[in-house]
């Protein structure tokens, strides 16, 4: 692997910015970061605060918490540091960093973010933040993504959103739309916090629900101890169950090909496209919980979401030119049909539940990728059920149709799976994503569940976009995907965002609906990055120069 690549896989003896401690239902991860341990040279992590390297680490503990630790209801995230919790991310890095890496560092701690809100949601796994000292920007953000929020009252520690006064930019990852959304903030009062840089402390921050609770350093951890304790029991997490040791992946990276247990990729540069190229189980499944548990890190869909979505990260990060991905799958229908039953029948198993979670949160970093995705099915395909899902997620679906020979022909269905297991960010399945919730098409559907379609049927019934037959198959997809990597890929990035999300708003389409057109229109503004910018002089003593047009 090119040393210059972005890894996304770590491990807890390898981490130098947070400390993970186990008591019972309570695990309790400490910000604690290295400043001299940046991934990139040029800047310090001084004052706890924070750059990819650091979320990659806080991304790992918390899935290990998942799958490693059943037992934990409760997570608790503080501060190691003496009166300072998180000064958010490092200035100096994003002063450094190119446009594409600052938007890809806000899209990876976003995920991350709403992946806490996600197993809170789905898995009864709790956060509470528990700030015993200064909390501004990113650190705010990271609060404001738990459940719950205690705040230390010393009179001095404070949560801020300083990023419009100091910086010229907005708080990336979704701060001023959790404090609106989320934690229900008076406009006229987040206005206020908003822009000022000290903060708000002690009982106006709790008046002004910008935290739920405030304790004297007498009594904090007592506080926050008893706090967590009463949302461990809220959780339906087991007790006693054995966890999921989560291993090193086992891939391999050559100059144009990553290769998983599961997944492949292959790049072709000159055409500026990626074949992603994910394999159906070869053996029959487990179908009951005790052998799910056996198989632990390697049952096949526990495996495959990994492999996928260190995948996606990869290339989302390290392959910023490689604009069309190609998404196919290879295997016998017939086994991913087993373990969609299987996934079904022991939804409710932690480990089960888990699984699905991970798969869903892959899924959706693919709707969220700034990439074009086509689907091809052609012949050894099983895009079925979970595996659908990856065809759904596509802004277009091919599918090789063989009248002459339907033996041969390649075949789709859908399984309970795609009816709302794997929900996109919208809260909709993809499938009622695709038709827009309309009766009609949707129970044309429901009738064939689990049925084997050929192209023709995919067709009629609106699952594919064109079906040609093997005379045109490979023209047509070579014109097609050389049409869309001329276009530009701004345009194509803005498009795809807006059509992927045709469903309801809600807090977390709107993170990344901002993220996408307000926050990366203002990263590339003079008033932020300009030689004069409040980015680029930020920490200079000298003072930033606007534009004062209002665009």
């Amino acid at each position: 692997m090119n040393p210059a690549h972005v890894d996304y896989q770590t491990q807890p003896e390898h981490y130098k910015h947070w400390k993970l401690s186990f008591e019972g239902p309570v695990a309790t991860l400490a910000a604690d970061f290295d400043e001299n341990a940046g991934l990139r040279p040029g800047y310090k992590l001084k004052l706890n605060s924070y750059d990819l390297g650091v979320d990659i680490e806080l991304y790992d503990a918390i899935n290990r918490i998942r799958f490693e630790h059943p037992e934990v209801k409760t997570v608790v995230i503080t501060s190691a540091k003496d009166k300072v919790f998180c000064s958010g991310a490092n200035i100096f890095m994003l002063g450094v960093s190119s446009h594409a890496w600052k938007v890809n560092f806000c899209k990876f701690t976003n995920e991350t973010r709403n992946g806490l809100e996600d197993s809170s949601t789905h898995s009864g796994l709790k956060f509470l933040a528990a700030v015993n000292g200064a909390c501004a920007g990113g650190g705010y953000e990271l609060a404001l993504a738990c459940d719950e929020i205690i705040l230390i009252d010393d009179r001095s520690s404070a949560v801020s959103l300083p990023e419009v006064p100091l910086l010229g930019v907005l708080p990336g990852t979704g701060g001023l739309t959790r404090v609106t959304d989320k934690r229900h903030v008076r406009h006229d009062l987040a206005d206020i916090f908003c822009t000022t840089t000290e903060g708000v402390r002690g009982q106006k921050a709790k008046d002004w629900r910008l935290v739920d609770d405030i304790a004297k350093p007498a009594v904090f951890k007592e506080t926050v101890h008893k706090r967590a304790l009463e949302l461990a029991a809220q959780s339906d997490r087991p007790s006693h169950a054995k966890g999921v040791k989560l291993s090193p992946l086992t891939r391999t990276f050559d100059a144009d090909r990553i290769t998983y247990t599961h997944v492949s990729v292959d790049i072709d540069r000159q055409k500026r496209t990626a074949t992603l190229t994910i394999k159906a189980p070869t053996t029959e499944l487990p179908k009951d919980a005790s052998a799910i548990e056996a198989q632990g890190e390697h049952w096949y869909p526990l495996a495959l979401a990994r492999d996928l979505e260190d995948a996606i990260l990869c290339m989302r990060t390290n392959e910023l030119d490689i604009g069309t991905w190609i998404i196919k799958t290879s295997g016998q229908a017939e086994r991913v049909r087993e373990m969609d039953a299987t996934l079904q029948a022991n939804a409710s198993h932690w480990l089960v539940r888990e699984t699905i979670g991970l798969l869903r949160r892959t899924f959706s970093r693919l709707d969220v990728s700034s990439r074009s995705l086509f689907a091809l099915i052609d012949e050894g395909s099983c895009f079925v059920g979970t595996l659908l899902e990856l065809a759904l997620a596509c802004d277009r679906i091919y599918m090789l149709a063989l009248p002459d020979d339907p033996a041969q022909a390649p075949t789709i269905s859908t399984s309970e799976m795609n009816w709302g297991s794997y929900p996109m960010v919208t809260g909709q399945s993809r499938l009622e994503r695709r038709f827009y919730s309309e009766a009609a098409p949707l129970k044309a559907l429901k009738e064939h569940l689990n049925e084997a379609l050929n192209a023709d049927q995919a067709l009629a019934l609106g699952l594919v976009t064109s079906a040609p037959d093997d005379i045109d198959w490979q023209d047509e997809i070579r014109i097609a995907i050389e049409e869309r990597v001329a276009m530009s890929p701004d345009a194509l990035t803005g498009m795809e965002a807006n059509l992927r999300f045709n469903g309801p708003e809600n807090m977390f389409t709107r993170v990344f609906g901002r993220l996408t057109a307000w926050q990366n229109w203002i990263f590339q503004r003079p008033n932020a990055v300009g030689e004069k910018g409040a980015l680029k002089v930020y920490g200079k003593g000298e003072k930033s120069a606007f534009d004062w047009n209002r665009v």
